[in-house]
């Protein structure tokens, strides 16, 4: 059946993305951070883009682990380091173990996880996590220091992670330097408590990944960036000062509907529910059958435009749950079918997520992972 709108995923924006961050990352290693159905570009599809150009895959779900093992059986490829770096239950640990994925240690409730992996003769890689700054999950240098991590000794530990709280929002990173300073001595730490010694150090996601240096360590987790989105305007500023110029990132996705009826409406007629908007003369509309349900924000009502024929087209009255309505009086000669961006380029004009984002009063990120998993998604090359 032919599907109301569509997702487009760029195969060649991804080589361009990771080529950039193989650039920035130097020596470390690239991971590429695939949680969130991929920023929602679609895990599956996303991973079938990054599976042979990176070193390892970080993933939030035990489900999002077992749907890439699934999928590399099916397409007989081979299996590539996995991560899960959310939170795992005891079922959850002996299942990934058996599926050969790393799990993370970040609070001293996964003790038990442990016993059942040692009952069980399993031996998972881990990585532990070290709050450093956030107050979310992972050990702080107190718990470390009371003995809250010991019980992991003699389990395989291979590494040691942490989140930078405040890369994004800055282009001073004061904090964060206190951060990764807190995370060297919290490594030594935990090496010297568990009598392990060359952890694998992974911090930085995109925005320390570009900007800070030091951070890069031993492996990158880069997430918006791989998809082509700057964390930040101040990312995007620093960029500039610690790289000296600033790099390309290339839009992975784009977001197209076809209309469902393209029509005159009479001056003075009403578009969409309240009666919010008004034609002060005859206009040419284009119904579109997307909305709030598949990831359209709401918020975005009378303040939007989409894209037809490389024209800016506003998006009239409110977005409704199935459907918006679009001006394309300027942009169409006749009534005919026609094809609209949603986000994306069309001849010269962009609407990126960040506009997208800016006119719905949010972020990017969110625009992105909230496009819905039932939308379809395309690969294009």
């Amino acid at each position: 059946m032919t599907p109301a709108s569509w997702i487009e995923l760029s195969d060649g924006a991804v080589a361009a993305n990771l080529k950039v961050l193989r650039a920035v990352a130097g020596a470390a290693r690239v991971g590429a951070v695939l949680k969130g159905n991929a920023y929602g570009h679609g895990l599956l599809e996303m991973l079938s883009l990054v599976h042979g150009r990176v070193d390892v895959l970080y993933v939030i779900t035990p489900q999002e682990a077992a749907r890439i093992r699934a999928w590399e059986a099916s397409a007989a490829q081979p299996r590539r380091e996995v991560v899960v770096m959310g939170a795992v239950s005891v079922d959850d640990c002996l299942a990934l173990a058996r599926l050969g994925v790393s799990v993370v240690a970040a609070e001293r409730g996964f003790e038990a996880a442990v016993r059942a992996l040692s009952a069980a003769g399993l031996t998972p890689d881990v990585h532990v996590h070290l709050d450093t700054g956030l107050g979310r999950e992972g050990f702080t240098a107190e718990a470390l220091d009371a003995g809250d991590a010991d019980f992991l000794r003699g389990a395989r530990v291979r590494g040691a992670m942490s989140h930078f709280a405040n890369t994004e929002d800055v282009t001073e990173q004061d904090f964060a330097q206190s951060q990764l300073a807190c995370f060297g001595a919290g490594v030594e730490r935990l090496e010297a408590r568990l009598g392990v010694g060359g952890l694998v150090r992974h911090f930085a996601a995109s925005a320390a990944a570009l900007v800070l240096p030091p951070s890069r360590l031993d492996v990158i987790r880069p997430g918006i960036a791989l998809y082509g989105l700057w964390p930040s305007a101040e990312t995007r500023l620093s960029a500039r000062v610690v790289l000296g110029d600033v790099p390309t990132l290339e839009p992975v996705l784009s977001w197209r509907s076809a209309s469902q009826v393209v029509k005159w409406l009479p001056a003075g007629s009403y578009v969409g529910y309240g009666c919010t908007w008004r034609c002060e003369a005859a206009t040419r509309v284009a119904v579109l059958p997307v909305g709030y349900w598949d990831g359209y924000p709401r918020l975005a009502s009378g303040k939007a435009h989409v894209l037809v024929n490389g024209r800016r087209c506003p998006v009239l009255g409110r977005v409704m749950m199935n459907h918006l309505i679009a001006d394309v009086t300027h942009a169409v000669n006749d009534e005919a079918p026609l094809t609209a961006t949603l986000l994306g380029r069309d001849g010269d004009e962009v609407v990126s997520a960040e506009l997208l984002a800016g006119w719905a009063q949010t972020i990017h990120y969110e625009t992105v992972t909230r496009l819905g998993p039932h939308l379809r998604r395309v690969v294009t090359r």
